[in-house]
């Protein structure tokens, strides 16, 4: 059944499992230092954001994208790089939806974790792992 999926559909679909695992190192971590550390949410949720995108990375290059070029550290750049325009975007998306909307924190993050994704799968794909 996947294999009758245009190859992007499939690629998109990988990304979107991958960013399950992230989704679960990110939250996880910002629950860790938002709730039981009592850092700040913003700076909490840079934390997971990251940490989830550096496990993404590898997991993306090596399934996702069945990628083996060698610039490795290169690749990594640019994909942290997108990572951090994502965070930004997330960030935003957050503040407005929790602080200025009022809306739950989570529920915003959520939100944001969606939009975000498809901003990464785009980016990557044009330029990270081309």
């Amino acid at each position: 059944m996947l294999e009758n999926l245009p190859p992007i559909f499939l690629k998109f679909v990988r990304f979107a499992v991958v960013g399950s695992s992230g989704l679960v190192i990110d939250f996880g971590l910002t629950y860790l230092c938002k709730e039981k550390l009592r850092v700040n949410k913003y700076v909490a949720n840079g934390i997971g954001f990251f940490a989830a995108a550096t496990s993404n990375f590898f997991i993306n290059r090596n399934w996702t994208f069945e990628n083996h070029h060698p610039d490795v550290a290169g690749q990594y750049i640019k994909f942290v790089g997108f990572a951090l325009v994502g965070l930004a975007i997330n960030s935003v998306i957050v503040w407005w939806l929790n602080d200025r909307i009022k809306k739950n924190f989570y529920l915003s993050k959520a939100i944001a974790t969606i939009i975000v994704t498809c901003w990464n799968f785009v980016a990557n794909f044009l330029f990270t792992f081309k």
